[in-house]
């Protein structure tokens, strides 16, 4: 039997929390939710997961600092950074502190579940090519 494979979502807006765990559910993903930087690290202490999508704008720690983290502690799980903050300094930022890939919000779904399935999906050479081209 295959395992699937494990999200962590973090941000500190339920509905968006609540989105993407409807969303990813839906495509086979099992996930799990963190409200801030500060849960999700204690989550990863204790769990290993697959792909971690990470707000940037959140209380007591930001996006950033916590993929700061996550690398200051070995851990090289691919981070997806799915926030508001799309400006190119922003962006920079992101892939500078750890981030694989960085989707602005407002997203479309197609493209996050896109991003999903490139870095964490069972993919045919021929998916991952169009999955490129679209990404």
């Amino acid at each position: 039997m295959v395992s699937r494979k494990v999200v962590l979502v973090v941000d500190d807006e339920e509905d968006i929390r609540f989105v993407l765990e409807t969303l990813l559910k839906r495509h086979g993903y099992d996930v799990e939710t963190a409200e801030d930087g500060v849960q999700a690290l204690e989550k990863v202490k204790q769990k290993r997961y697959d792909l971690i999508i990470l707000d940037i704008l959140m209380p007591r720690m930001d996006g950033y600092e916590v993929a700061q983290k996550l690398g200051e502690m070995g851990i090289t799980t691919p981070i997806v950074m799915l926030t508001a903050k799309a400006d190119d300094k922003s962006m920079w930022e992101g892939y500078r502190h750890g981030a694989t890939l960085y989707v602005p919000k407002p997203f479309e779904n197609k493209y996050l579940l896109d991003a999903v399935n490139y870095l964490i999906g069972d993919l045919t050479e021929q998916e991952r090519r169009e999955i490129e081209r679209r990404l």
